[in-house]
């Protein structure tokens, strides 16, 4: 059994979208949605439900942590993971506090962002059971 099913990827970088969807795959998820900023992300959580958000910090029209905020109102259960390039201490505690689960560098190796991904979805699968 997957630890989960649909994952939404919201990034404004195509090739991080892709790159992070053959991971996703990789991993056994089914379904993989995507959207290129926050407002997109926002309406595509509303109609796909995805059990997974990948959420890029720094987007257009609405940037990840306004997505973060306004998808968690929505479901607090959300599984958020916040993806960047940049770690700032200030972005990160604001991430945090916003509910996401985690936040992840673009740059995390493959293997090592696919044991990280697994833990944490463990990790809340337990907490729900």
């Amino acid at each position: 059994m997957n630890l989960f099913e649909k994952a939404l990827i919201v990034d404004d970088e195509y090739h991080i979208r892709k790159y992070m969807g053959l991971v996703l795959r990789s991993m056994g998820v089914t379904t993989i949605c995507e959207a290129s900023n926050g407002a997109e992300g926002v309406v595509a959580y509303l109609s796909e439900q995805p059990d997974l958000v990948l959420l890029d910090v720094n987007m257009p029209v609405m940037d990840g942590i306004e997505a973060l905020l306004e998808i968690r109102s929505l479901n607090a259960e959300a599984s958020i993971v916040m993806l960047t390039s940049i770690a700032t201490r200030n972005t990160i505690e604001q991430a945090v506090d916003g509910g996401a689960l985690h936040y992840i560098r673009k740059d995390t190796p493959r293997d090592e962002l696919i044991a990280l991904l697994s833990g944490l979805l463990m990790e809340k699968n337990q907490a729900v059971s």
